[in-house]
This record gives structure tokens, C-alpha cells and sequence, in this order.
């Protein structure tokens, strides 16, 4: 069998269209991050929660394997892009599991911590990238308000055990800038079940910050108790216990992005997106303002969003770093 390339190949000029992405019209993927933080506040959570356009992609089917095998009932509506979680109120049903991860970051992270609210051994591994991803940020703060996390292999990595005593102090730690995000997020929605909360100071910038602020503002929908600063130097979440909830999974905002673009790009073109706007909790979201800044005509919504390409675009300065993701779409449209 060839595998010779063509000697050349011809790409065609974008033609104007228009498409329309939300109910009656076509679909994007939900998005990632909120798909596995939404589906461990549901099983932290008191009740039955139940989630749609859930994104069902390699992490979050590692996060949705993890929770069953530490015992929680997960009903999975796979066409439907839904998914039933049975909570247990801060519980975790099983005394001991050996959860396989993958390379599925958020997954290893937020469950390290809510592992610690657990009575028994957990061990969380992953594959030999995952090995190499450093955690001992996280470790060490878990350590601090009343965890106990044991490196198997090399210290700082995975893969790790977890030895739960059904409780976590909390209280108040100090914390500088991080490698992750995803380490504040998983102390974060593990607090409400820490026996004097938890209040987190940063001293520096916080990592990847919209990612935070996402976290924060999904566990406010499930019932969390926060209290922060415009700055975020600060955050402080009660005591308490995550309410069941019906949640809609936003479309993935950095799917999003590249049809807003072509859009934006195209002369004559129009895309409209659906569940996706200015009250987003997806930093990713305000893309369009760029396209905007860039002369294509935007109309942002608290839930919609609607591009057109009316010609040229011009170069724009621009700081992506609340929203990083973006740069190589934003490189396509220079």
C-alpha cells in the first residue's frame, strides 16, 4: 500500500456561511473542566443530581470510572449526553479502590483531596506521563490541614496513596503561586467538608485564575458558602455540605473558538452560539471580545453569542493570559 504524499494539495478559500450551534441547531462538545468538576461536587453532594451535554471524552470517562469504583451510583445516558449522580453527602461509599486515571489531570488532582474525606486506603495511578506530572504541591497542603498522602514511587509524583480518616481539619493555609491551578481547585472543592473550612491566602499571583474562579463559582451552584476579594488574594469557604443539582454543562469554549474565528475571517459569514456568553463561567468565553477588538461585529449575550465577518481583520495587542488556550486560535485569525 502507498503512503506517497500528493505532490501538492489545494486548499480552498473559506466560503461564507452560516451556522447556528445551541437546541435546533448544531452541537458542540460540552466543556472538560466543568464536566469533571460538576461531576464530583454531584457526588459529594446530599441527593440526586443530574447533568446534561456532558462532554463524555477520555478524562472525564476516567473521572466517571473513578466515582463508581469508589462506590458511587453513576447512570451514564451516553446519546443523550447525560449523566445521573446519586451523591452521599461528603461520604465516600468504599473503604478501599485502586483508581486508574490515565493522564486525566483534574481527575488526579480533585481526587486526591476528596479521597481524604474517605474511611480507608485509596491509591490513584496513571499512565507513565502521568508519572511524571508533579503533585507535591498539592500533597503538601493536603498534609497541612489533616491529610495523609504517601508517595509509592518517586516523591512529588504519582502514583499515591491516600489513607482517609474521614475527616479533614482544614483551617487556614498560606499559599504561593502554583504549578497548577488544578491544585487549589481540588482543595477548594474538598473544603466544605473540612471540620473548620478552609481559608486560603495567596501570596502572588494565582495560577491560571479564571480555572479558580470557574471552580468557585460551580461550587456556589451546588451550595458551597464562599467569601473572597475582587483581588483574590483570599478565599475563605464555610463548613457545609453541597445541595443536589440540575446542571447544564456549558458548550467547551475553546471548541467554540474556532468557529467564531472562521466567522470573524470570512466576509459575509455569521456563527451564533447558544449557552455561551457573558455570565460563562468559562474564561475562554471572552474570545469574541478579541475578535471584537480585531473589527469583527460581535453581540455578546449573558447566554449567546453572535460573530460576523464584515472584512478585514487588523492586528490587536493583546494579554491571553486569562486565557491561554486561545493563543493558537488567535494566531490562525492574525
Amino acid at each position: 500500500m502507498s503512503t506517497a504524499l500528493p505532490d501538492q494539495i489545494e486548499i480552498q478559500p473559506i466560503k461564507p456561511f452560516d451556522v447556528r450551534f445551541g437546541p435546533g441547531g448544531a452541537s458542540l462538545p460540552g466543556s472538560k473542566s466543568l464536566t469533571n468538576r460538576a461531576l464530583l461536587l454531584a457526588a459529594l453532594a446530599e441527593g440526586v443530581s443530574r447533568l446534561e451535554g456532558v462532554l463524555l471524552s477520555d478524562d472525564t470517562q476516567r473521572m466517571i470510572e473513578a466515582l463508581r469504583s469508589l462506590g458511587f451510583a453513576l447512570e451514564v445516558d451516553e446519546p443523550a449526553r447525560q449523566v445521573e449522580v446519586r451523591g452521599q453527602g461528603g461520604r465516600i461509599p468504599v473503604d478501599e479502590a485502586r483508581l486508574e486515571l490515565g493522564n486525566a489531570g483534574t481527575a488526579m488532582r480533585s481526587l486526591t483531596a476528596a479521597c481524604c474525606l474517605g474511611r480507608g486506603r485509596y491509591t490513584l495511578d496513571g499512565v507513565a506521563r502521568m508519572r511524571q506530572r508533579p503533585i507535591g504541591e498539592l500533597v503538601d497542603a493536603l498534609r497541612q490541614i489533616g491529610g495523609q498522602v504517601l508517595y509509592l514511587d518517586q516523591i512529588g509524583y504519582p502514583p499515591l496513596q491516600v489513607i482517609g480518616t474521614g475527616q479533614l481539619a482544614g483551617g487556614q493555609l498560606d499559599m504561593a503561586p502554583t504549578l497548577s491551578s488544578q491544585f487549589i481547585t481540588a482543595l477548594l472543592m474538598a473544603a466544605p467538608y473540612c471540620q473548620q473550612g478552609l481559608t486560603i491566602r495567596f501570596h502572588g499571583p494565582v495560577t491560571s485564575r479564571p480555572y479558580v474562579q470557574m471552580t468557585m463559582a460551580l461550587m456556589q451552584r451546588f451550595g458551597a458558602t464562599l467569601e473572597t476579594e475582587a483581588a483574590l488574594t483570599r478565599v475563605r469557604v464555610e463548613p457545609g455540605v453541597y445541595r443536589a443539582t440540575d446542571y447544564e454543562i456549558e458548550p467547551d469554549a475553546s471548541s467554540a473558538s474556532y468557529f467564531l474565528a472562521a466567522a470573524a475571517m470570512t466576509p459575509g459569514s455569521r456563527c451564533v452560539i447558544e449557552g455561551l456568553g457573558r455570565a460563562s463561567l468559562q474564561g475562554d468565553a471572552m474570545f469574541a471580545k478579541v475578535l471584537q477588538q480585531m473589527g469583527a461585529q460581535v453581540m455578546l449575550e449573558d447566554h449567546r453569542v453572535v460573530v460576523h465577518g464584515v472584512g478585514q481583520l487588523r492586528g490587536v495587542d493583546v494579554d491571553l493570559n486569562a486565557m491561554p488556550d486561545m493563543a493558537q486560535t488567535l494566531a490562525a485569525a492574525a
